[in-house]
């Protein structure tokens, strides 16, 4: 029994909400960094949009899907909604009545000599043509989003999604190839001393994160998914986004969105004791805003040049017009220009005698 209450012990230590730890670092330079994801003080780290609580975020009680940021996440909610719902609603209305009226029409007492009835060829025909047109109804708007969504136009911005067991890694390649490390963020009574906690700024609890996505409305951005050791998934329901990130396999997707705002998700596949605490979070700016973020983590925006670095000695190059004349060299005095560069002058007379 001891070895039992032991193993339920550790087992239960193991479940303990905990943020997942940053990659061991190799170098100097990636070891600072990660430090920097991990241990940062609660006043360094204020969030530059404060979440809203009803809005991009799971509300408790809330029935249908969340409201929608994307122009293909509309027309799928919309279909959704007001297509398959009400087609499943008239489907189960009917059933239900068929169902009532046989048990009512056809009961014992009504019907002491049951129908000997084998077959009837329209009624069969019915059955078997309606579902095909019904189907086929529902798949033509339904292929028509699936090409949208796997058919995106020219990205503005690619994101590398990178999950962990368990946190996320997302990199810019569009950006200088920065890359920043997202954890879910502890309550203050999980914390030490000077360590940075979840506020109502950051975000509900098991959402909140300390590293935000960023990415700019109005722009498309490409995300590719991937793993570094079991599957996980990326989703972002606002965005009707959800796409599996499998090791050693690359996955698209992407998102156009037209509202700023800040944005929750969370992995979305079972990958091991803290999965409930992988929470995906992304900040949607302005472009302006955006451009600062990535000048702020050491990136580049596409097409900027860098600034030219001051002149080691102070001064700046100065051309030879605008030298005075009076420091420009000048010939010898008493010596006209074209000496200098005609040849010799040789007595031809004399060199042929001797």
């Amino acid at each position: 029994m001891k070895r039992i209450g032991w193993a339920i012990a550790l087992a239960a230590a193991a479940m303990t909400p905990v943020a997942a730890a940053a990659p061991q670092a190799t170098t100097p330079a990636v070891a600072q960094a990660a430090a920097n994801t991990t241990a940062a003080p609660a006043a360094a780290a204020t969030p530059a949009i404060a979440a809203d609580a009803e809005f991009g975020v799971p509300r408790p009680g809330a029935l249908g899907i969340q409201e929608q940021v994307t122009e293909l996440g509309r027309e799928a909610a919309n279909f959704h909604d007001y297509w398959l719902l009400t087609l499943c609603a008239v489907i189960s209305l009917f059933v239900l009545a068929l169902l009532a009226y046989t048990m009512v029409r056809y009961r014992r007492s009504a019907n002491p000599k049951p129908s000997r009835t084998s077959h009837n060829t329209f009624i069969e025909v019915v059955w078997t043509l309606v579902p095909v047109l019904i189907l086929v109804a529902i798949a033509v708007p339904s292929i028509s989003l699936l090409r949208k969504q796997y058919s995106p136009p020219p990205a503005d911005l690619t994101v590398k999604v990178i999950g962990n067991q368990w946190y996320w890694t997302y990199q810019y390649p569009d950006n200088g190839g920065f890359e920043i490390i997202s954890n879910m963020l502890k309550e203050k009574a999980d914390v030490k001393a000077g360590e940075r906690f979840r506020t109502d700024a950051d975000g509900p609890p098991l959402l909140a994160v300390d590293e935000r996505i960023v990415i700019p409305a109005g722009k498309v951005v490409k995300f590719i998914v991937t793993s570094n050791d079991v599957i996980h998934a990326f989703a972002i329901p606002a965005f009707w986004t959800k796409i599996d990130a499998n090791p050693g396999r690359l996955n698209e997707t992407w998102v156009k969105v037209d509202r700023p705002g800040v944005y929750f998700g969370q992995c979305s596949e079972l990958c091991g004791a803290r999965h409930g605490y992988m929470p995906i979070a992304i900040e949607v700016v302005p472009p302006a805003q955006f451009a600062a973020w990535v000048a702020s983590k050491g990136g580049t925006m596409p097409g900027a040049k860098p600034a030219a670095a001051p002149d080691s000695t102070g001064s700046s190059p100065v051309s030879d017009a605008a030298v005075p004349a009076a420091a420009q060299p000048q010939p010898a005095t008493g010596t006209p220009d074209s000496a200098a560069t005609q040849p010799p002058v040789t007595n031809q007379a004399a060199t042929a005698q001797n």
